[in-house]
């Protein structure tokens, strides 16, 4: 082999001194190699600098890779955005010969989540989820990964499971921006601010509500966080809990949305006539949050780019089926924060 030559299967497999099924089961970490077995092959992959050629990955395939991703139910803009972008990358998926197809489930119903999961065993390589951090989604996920079928979940995290791979944003610091947004945007006004989630099930819910009250309590003690409502990313259930919430509040100085829905605390801020004096923050920049910002209901909105999100996710797949590396600042979901003087 020349200096400048690509190395193979072929090359690793000589240099270890093992056969070229030994060096696929290895690279794929499949089961029924020795220990010092594939330790040789590491060492042949290193000795070598051996990166998976992609193309010939694809050309050897006899099939597609087949992904199924399984998305939220419901009326929820942002997971409408997803599926745009699904369809929106075909172009990329056929020329990398991926399938996909979408399904949809009560991602709020954990039963009905797992039974989903585990319905994707044997139909697909890849599971892409946007998944409820619950025992028996964890559970559902790692079965598919002992069977063989990689998870990568996707905007909302379950990771005490074994999933794959996780795609999203730090929600974490999500949350904290928030706080920060609204916080300034409150100015030297004191007193409640309400928080509406889809559900403290929902990893990604639960670690923005987690952000948003570490920074409220160290830096902006005159503004007091009530305890969450859980809106089940509905618009008619937000707008009643929003409105319920007006009514209990009138000194109300904010509301920070963690999650969807923000169609119903919307309407409810404009019907009870204080859309103007009630800091709204909100995630996604959705179609309905882009006029709330332009009317002045909404403050900021929080975004995670659903095309970055769903490209990462096929890459993610088809990387792990080729061996390919992962170029992780590539893969980073950014934060980005819209006003209406910034809006794309």
């Amino acid at each position: 082999m020349t200096n400048d030559a690509r190395a193979t299967l072929l090359d690793v497999a000589r240099v270890a001194g093992v056969s070229l099924a030994t060096v696929d089961r290895v690279l794929n970490k499949r089961a029924g190699v020795h220990a010092r077995t594939a330790e040789r092959v590491a060492a042949a992959v290193r000795t070598l600098h051996y990166r998976p050629d992609p193309a010939a990955a694809r050309l050897s395939r006899s099939r597609a890779h087949r992904v199924r991703f399984i998305l939220p139910s419901g009326s929820n803009a942002f997971v409408a955005m997803l599926k745009e972008q699904i369809g929106a990358n075909a172009p990329w998926m056929a020329d990398h010969r991926v399938a996909a197809e979408t399904v949809e489930v009560d991602v709020f119903e954990p039963e009905r989540l797992a039974a989903q999961l585990r319905a994707a065993a044997g139909h697909c390589e890849t599971v892409v989820v946007m998944a409820l951090d619950h025992p028996l989604v964890r559970a559902a996920i790692d079965e598919l990964e002992d069977a063989g079928t990689g998870v990568v979940t996707l905007v909302s995290d379950v990771p005490t499971s074994r999933r794959h791979h996780f795609v999203g944003i730090d929600n974490v610091a999500a949350g904290r921006t928030a706080a920060t947004l609204l916080g300034r945007f409150a100015g030297a006004r004191s007193g409640p601010v309400g928080i509406v989630l889809g559900s403290m099930s929902l990893r990604d819910h639960a670690e923005r509500h987690f952000g948003f009250n570490q920074v409220m309590t160290a830096e902006y003690p005159g503004l007091r966080v009530l305890p969450p409502l859980e809106g089940k990313d509905d618009s008619r259930l937000t707008e009643r809990l929003a409105g319920e919430l007006l009514q209990r509040e009138p000194g109300l100085v904010g509301i920070y949305s963690g999650g969807a829905g923000n169609r119903g605390i919307a309407a409810a801020l404009q019907a009870a006539g204080r859309a103007d004096r009630v800091v709204f923050v909100a995630h996604e920049l959705t179609p309905p949050a882009r006029r709330f910002l332009l009317d002045g209901t909404l403050d900021a909105v929080l975004h995670q780019d659903p095309g970055h999100e769903i490209r990462s996710a096929l890459r993610m797949a088809l990387a792990r089926r080729t061996s390919e590396p992962v170029m992780a600042d590539q893969e980073r979901i950014r934060i980005d924060i819209y006003l209406r003087d910034n809006l794309p």
